[in-house]
């Protein structure tokens, strides 16, 4: 059966109310995947939405969830969440937290945030006079059903958004273990932008015979976005991001490191170079890195350095440039770090250095994708590089390990330039994933989730 075209929210079946709200936002017209959700999510069925990042996935489940628990509204019991919502970034989650904060002011409900690097005892306080509606990232609301601060027995209604990422971070145990404690009655929504293999597990755990809504093909780019791919030796990509981003002042850009290490030592060079940069990654307190977001959203940084935890924490509809400065290990985080531009109906632009040996991480972007990266810089590298390099990155990796007490040999670096890519790299195996860090393999890493 056809759908029908619903070109205005007037048609979704909102209340005065939230319309009033959803016009004072700014909101003009609602987007594919917001038209053919909501009145599925306020018929009361279970929803698999699948849309490109940047879509308005946040509206497309928000809106509904807070029509639903305003009418009728029931006041919720201490420690008690009636609605739960699950991010897998702070950055992603205190978003999620702003814009429904925005569609409930003035209103009855109570809008609660729950994430890592923020006092336990505080939010256990809050937590203790109920809440309507609960974002959270998976490890810190474990933590607070361990002391026993909140209880889900009463929840009915769970969104996973992002649940991709949640997988690549690791969080399917704590996700198993959240499923276990929910009421069995309950509405669920799952929002993606792609759909990974794990993603059957976790739809089959948490959705019962749910409306599959795919507004795009998982895995593919906003088509505003121009890409392009610049081949560059490791060495020489902070002269080449310095020569892009003179190209465009007074434009803000997203740059993309691999490791935590890597982005402040990138950050730090650029800054040494006269641009107004800062960084967001794992090793910075949450007060820091909302600081520096702040500071990129209001235009008094014109550079955000970041690893993987801004892929999906970043909602700033002016960010014209992204620059893939180390090519992500997982095919998939390609897509989200470049969506974080062409928001809101702009356009932008996304450019990947690429180095002999990031020619493998290159290609199976573009299988992911289905689509080959225009070239826009340098000459692909010859089978003989890629394969000189592989080794070398093989040999230093098999050679990461050192004696007890002891440091791993390193490559001595030419130049500082090349001290941003490198990102150093300690000799025990990596530690489990937590929130706000990425696996640096491909493959998603059984990890706790903290």
């Amino acid at each position: 059966m056809k759908a029908t075209r619903l070109t205005r929210f007037d048609d979704l079946g909102l209340t005065p109310r939230l319309l009033e709200r959803i016009a004072a936002e700014g909101h003009a017209a609602p987007t594919p995947i917001q038209t053919r959700a909501i009145p599925e999510v306020l018929a009361g069925r279970d929803v698999l939405g699948l849309a490109q990042t940047g879509t308005g996935k946040t509206l497309a489940f928000g809106l509904p969830l807070v029509q639903m628990l305003t009418e009728p509204r029931q006041r919720p019991a201490p420690g008690e969440a009636r609605a739960l919502i699950l991010a897998p970034t702070r950055e992603l989650a205190g978003q999620i937290a702003t814009t429904l904060g925005a569609l409930t002011r003035g209103g009855p409900l109570r809008v609660g945030l729950v994430v890592g690097g923020a006092s336990l005892n505080a939010q256990a306080e809050r937590l203790a006079r109920g809440t309507d509606i609960l974002v959270a990232t998976p490890g810190r609301l474990i933590d607070h059903l361990d002391r026993g601060s909140l209880r889900l027995d009463a929840t009915r209604a769970l969104v996973l958004d992002e649940a991709d990422q949640m997988l690549d971070l690791g969080f399917i145990h704590a996700l198993r273990r959240i499923a276990r404690v929910l009421p069995q009655r309950r509405q669920t929504l799952l929002f993606s932008a792609t759909m990974p293999r794990l993603m059957d597990e976790v739809a089959a755990a948490f959705l019962r015979t749910p409306v599959r809504i795919e507004v795009s093909p998982p895995g593919r780019a906003v088509e505003r976005i121009d890409q392009g791919v610049h081949f560059i030796g490791q060495g020489d990509k902070a002269r080449l991001l310095e020569e892009y981003l003179t190209q465009h002042p007074g434009e803000r850009a997203l740059v993309f490191a691999r490791t935590k290490h890597g982005a402040e030592k990138l950050m730090k060079l650029l800054v040494g170079r006269g641009f107004a940069a800062g960084s967001i990654h794992g090793n910075k307190s949450q007060g820091q890195r909302d600081r520096a977001l702040a500071g990129f959203r209001a235009g008094e940084l014109a550079v955000l350095v970041a690893t993987d935890v801004a892929a999906r924490g970043i909602d700033i509809p002016d960010v014209r440039h992204v620059y893939n400065y180390d090519m992500p290990n997982v095919p998939e985080i390609y897509v989200h770090r470049i969506g974080r531009t062409a928001r809101a109906g702009a356009s932008g632009r996304a450019v990947a250095f690429c180095a002999p040996a990031e020619m493998g991480e290159l290609r199976a972007v573009e299988t992911a994708m289905r689509a080959t990266i225009p070239v826009v810089g340098g000459t692909a590298w010859a089978p003989a590089a890629v394969a000189a390099a592989e080794a070398a990155r093989a040999a230093q990796r098999s050679g990461a390990g050192a004696p007890a007490g002891g440091r791993p040999a390193r490559k001595p670096q030419a130049a500082p330039k090349a001290a941003a890519a490198k990102g150093g790299r300690k000799a025990p195996a990596p530690a489990p994933a937590t929130e706000g860090s990425v696996p640096q393999r491909r493959r998603p890493r059984r990890a706790r989730a903290a």
